[in-house]
């Protein structure tokens, strides 16, 4: 079990006075510690209500955003996540740049040792939009190109 002092800066899990944000906010980001540093593991966060705004049309757009990382030291806390996701929702950016701000965020907060969000954007004028950003460390270079060309190679198959 978790004590106190390893909780410290997770403010929003278990408040139930939480408002929801109205504007896009990274500052919504909390972490906490990873109590199993010494062994390299993977964390994954299926994120399928994901909403934004058409930057030029104001219009709203509907995503499933899958975040994947290899954590180091700091691990987002989920309800953290789940809270500056939805501060997407009047943020008005394309689904591409939605996608890098979030792994550029991500990276920011957490320093992992690799990161990748991919984004599959329900069809809007008949076209669907699928963005994959990712990150790795200087001993996670050859995973970060590989999955790139993984996401490459399924985008056409």
């Amino acid at each position: 079990m978790r004590q106190d002092d390893e909780l410290q800066g997770v403010t929003l899990l278990g408040n139930q006075g939480v408002k929801y944000p109205t504007d896009y906010d990274p500052a919504l980001l909390e972490t906490f510690i990873n109590k199993h540093e010494d062994n390299e593991y993977v964390v994954t966060f299926d994120c399928p209500e994901f909403t934004t705004l058409c930057p030029k049309t104001g219009q709203p757009d509907f995503g499933h955003i899958y975040i994947s990382y290899i954590p180091r030291e700091r691990m987002v806390e989920s309800k953290s996540l789940k809270l500056y996701l939805f501060s997407f929702r009047n943020h008005g950016d394309f689904h591409e740049d939605c996608v890098n701000i979030i792994m550029k965020d991500l990276r920011a907060l957490m320093d992992p040792r690799y990161i990748e969000v991919k984004g599959i954007f329900m069809p809007r004028g008949g076209i669907s939009i699928y963005p994959f950003a990712n990150w790795g460390d200087a001993e996670h270079k050859e995973l970060e190109k590989q999955r790139r060309l993984d996401a490459f190679r399924e985008a056409i198959k």
